[in-house]
């Protein structure tokens, strides 16, 4: 198998795990490439995409993948070592690496993850596998929301800010933010309010065939940030239409079960 192992940056211990990982990985039949970050300019693409690889390793924690999701010009098979602090998107442990290299072999056994498309004026403004933020970018101003969903006025509130989740990204902020963890396979859209004006105000989870928009009704500053990654200044009255990403990221079926990771990982925070 081609595999291209993607580290978290700026860590030795991950840099000396990574030529580890590369020589079990060769040991076993596998040619691995390491991408490497250009630090003079901006980084090279992850990978060519008329040649992926058959298989991404990131060896790091949830903003590593996070990130190597973003850069993928083309989503392929993907599975996270975990070297960050709790890992909810790492599937393996660098301790069972051992394990999981000696059983890795195509066909691979992957589970789709949805992802959300954002766009103005039909515009693609980014992608989202774990969530998108709205928030204002002056502290302590609230900003106004409103939501259509299938063309019809769902809510109007105010509030500090918006959280929209894909349900991977449940367990992230939007779970901190007071939002419900979802099972991975269901397909909608999460939205959580940050601090709202109104208690009535309470997560939405809405099916992914619907068509929903949110309108910046106020006119103060905000942004919107991507996973965590990206970030952009949204313009006054603006309106972002959300829909379900015909590309899905793709991760490898580690057989962990998801209630037990979540259960397992939530007693470390």
């Amino acid at each position: 198998m081609n595999i291209l192992i993607v580290n978290r940056y700026g860590d030795p211990h991950v840099d000396s795990f990574s030529c580890e990982l590369e020589n079990l990985l060769q040991s076993y039949g596998h040619f691995t490439v390491t991408y490497k970050e250009n630090l003079l300019g901006d980084a090279p693409p992850l990978f060519d995409s008329a040649r992926p690889p058959d298989l991404v390793i990131v060896i790091g924690g949830d903003g590593t993948i996070l990130l190597t999701t973003q850069q993928m010009p083309v989503q392929v098979p993907l599975i996270g070592i975990n070297y960050g602090e709790v890992g909810f998107l790492a599937d393996i442990e660098p301790e069972d690496v051992t394990s999981f290299v000696s059983q890795l072999k195509k066909p691979l056994q992957l589970e789709a993850r949805m992802r959300i498309e954002l766009r103005i004026n039909g515009k693609n403004i980014g992608t989202a596998l774990n969530e998108a933020l709205i928030v204002t970018d002056r502290p302590a101003k609230m900003l106004k929301f409103l939501i259509h969903i299938n063309g019809k006025v769902a809510e109007r509130f105010r509030a500090d800010g918006l959280i929209i989740s894909t349900p991977t990204g449940s367990t992230a902020y939007a779970m901190s933010a007071g939002g419900p963890i979802v099972d991975p396979r269901v397909e909608g859209f999460l939205m959580v309010p940050l601090a709202p004006f109104m208690l009535s105000n309470r997560p939405h989870l809405i099916d992914s065939s619907r068509t929903v928009s949110i309108t910046l009704e106020a006119t103060k500053p905000a942004k919107l940030v991507i996973d965590g990654q990206t970030e952009m200044h949204l313009e006054t009255n603006c309106t972002i239409e959300l829909s379900k990403s015909p590309s899905p990221a793709l991760f490898i079926d580690a057989g962990q079960n998801f209630f037990e990771k979540i259960n397992r990982k939530l007693r470390h925070l």
